[in-house]
């Protein structure tokens, strides 16, 4: 099979080799993945092939029965413009790959040594046609506009278009995002706070609604409950988290009122990066889910993974003030509820995990920065997750899960660093069948770590990995 395709691999640009290289090497031993029961944040997920969900700076439209996903390929080598990716959803746990929307171009302004971010896609009510916008520009970030690429199909594939153009000229600002009103309007959300209304058929700009409200707001975007308008943004930490805050208006055109914060001052919005809030609307009610984005740069491919969260909304008052690591949502009802937790938890002091190498065990915590230092632990459930102290010294864990016969179930390079120190969840197996089953994780010797134009530097300091519990979901009898 490979030889019969070597001419076609040879003959892609080297970002998508390079896409393909990480991704077969991560999961060349992974099966199809099992089911999700619920949405994990903080954890990887994986889609019906075994692989890695890739779709960060993403948004969700629903289309007919079911949640479309779109979001950015990345590679662990460059944040290069590799696609951009589209997932399907009927619950909004499982995902099911569909497609590169839009592939990487032969040439021009999303085409090889380009960056292409943000990447966010409407239905325009007037033509019924997709319009997806994104963040296109250099990788040293000097050619930044907004695009845009047109679609007569959901999934793809989307024909870049070039810039959006508002009075004949591009706009020229970094972080973007969309929001569709009630009235079926379309806007373009960019950095800053700056906001532009979309021609009916939203291929271009009629008019800037409103000004910039403030320095930083970047990765922006936009809700609208009761007819109250709440504005997100995220303050400038390259791919660092941080405290994003909100803005509310009667009218897209302001004045706006700053509200502070939308998590628990520290938490750094639990350690995540807002993208899109996605409102499901059910027969019961309205459940405002959050998407944030938890970078983890250089590994984005591997170990970046999503923090959704359902908002909290009352007044003009919205907040994650507790965060959820496993929650439910009934797509019919548009209700959330937490997730039921029967799991069994193993400390990690309990000796029926395996240690090898260099540890240091307390009561809260076992870690090790040594190189190939790991523990094991065998198990029988339907469920497996590891918790982790993440902290500003940790850096990348290789997670193992395999069968009785030493068969590799899935496997996952996990990102255990965090500005923000707390014991969570790192890492959470599909729904297993039946079976005994070995959990492997070690110290790679390898972390997040970071520079960003400005030459400020970020990340981790050190190389640790760390066991706080792990939990496991008994099978059901």
């Amino acid at each position: 099979m490979f030889r019969n395709n070597c001419f076609i691999f040879r003959s892609l640009p080297k970002e998508i080799i390079c896409a393909i290289l990480v991704m077969s090497l991560t999961f060349s031993f992974a099966q199809k993945s099992g089911k999700m029961d619920a949405i994990y944040s903080g954890t990887p997920w994986f889609d019906q092939n075994g692989n890695i969900v890739s779709a960060h700076g993403a948004n969700i439209i629903k289309e007919k029965d079911a949640f479309y996903l779109f979001g950015e390929a990345h590679t662990d080598t460059s944040n290069a413009f590799v696609g951009f990716n589209c997932y399907s959803s009927k619950d909004l746990c499982n995902w099911k790959f569909e497609s590169i929307a839009l592939p990487l171009q032969k040439s021009g302004k999303l085409g090889p040594n380009r960056v292409g971010e943000r990447v966010k896609v409407m239905k325009c009510p007037k033509t019924g046609e997709f319009i997806m916008y994104m963040h296109a520009d250099t990788l040293t970030y000097k050619d930044q506009f907004v695009g845009y690429a047109v679609s007569r199909k959901i999934n793809g594939p989307y024909e870049f278009k070039g810039p959006l153009l508002f009075n004949g000229k591009p706009i020229k600002k970094w972080d973007m995002g969309t929001f569709q009103d009630t009235d079926g309007s379309g806007y373009i959300l960019v950095h800053g706070g700056e906001i532009y209304k979309l021609a009916d058929d939203y291929k271009s700009v009629t008019e800037k609604v409103n000004e910039n409200i403030t320095s930083g707001f970047e990765s922006p975007t936009m809700l609208k409950k009761d007819g109250l308008y709440y504005f997100i943004g995220s303050h400038l930490t390259s791919w660092e988290k941080n405290d994003n805050y909100y803005y509310t208006s009667d009218s897209l055109k302001g004045p706006w009122i700053s509200q502070g914060l939308i998590a628990p001052e520290g938490t750094l919005t639990w350690n995540s990066q807002s993208t899109f809030v996605l409102p499901i609307q059910g027969t019961k009610g309205t459940t405002y889910m959050f998407m944030g984005d938890r970078w983890s740069f250089p590994k984005q491919a591997s170990s970046a993974t999503y923090v959704w969260q359902p908002l909290t909304i009352s007044g003009n008052s919205i907040s994650i003030p507790n965060y959820q690591d496993a929650w439910q949502l009934d797509t019919l009802t548009g209700i959330s509820s937490v997730a039921e937790n029967n799991d069994e938890i193993i400390k990690n002091t309990d000796t029926q995990i395996q240690y090898h190498g260099n540890w240091k065990h307390t009561d809260s915590e076992s870690k090790s920065d040594e190189k190939d230092s790991s523990f094991t632990l065998s198990f029988s459930g339907e469920q497996i997750a590891l918790y982790s102290l993440v902290g500003s010294e940790n850096g990348y864990a290789n997670v193992t899960l395999a069968d009785k016969k030493g068969k590799i179930i899935v496997t996952a390079l996990v990102d255990m660093y965090s500005k923000f120190s707390t014991s969570t969840q790192v890492f959470r197996s599909p729904i297993l069948k039946k079976d005994n089953y070995s959990l492997t994780v070690s110290v790679t010797g390898e972390r997040p770590n970071w520079s960003d134009k400005r030459k400020s530097n970020y990340g981790s300091t050190g190389y640790y990995i760390s066991i706080s519990q792990i939990k496991i979901k008994p099978h059901k009898i």
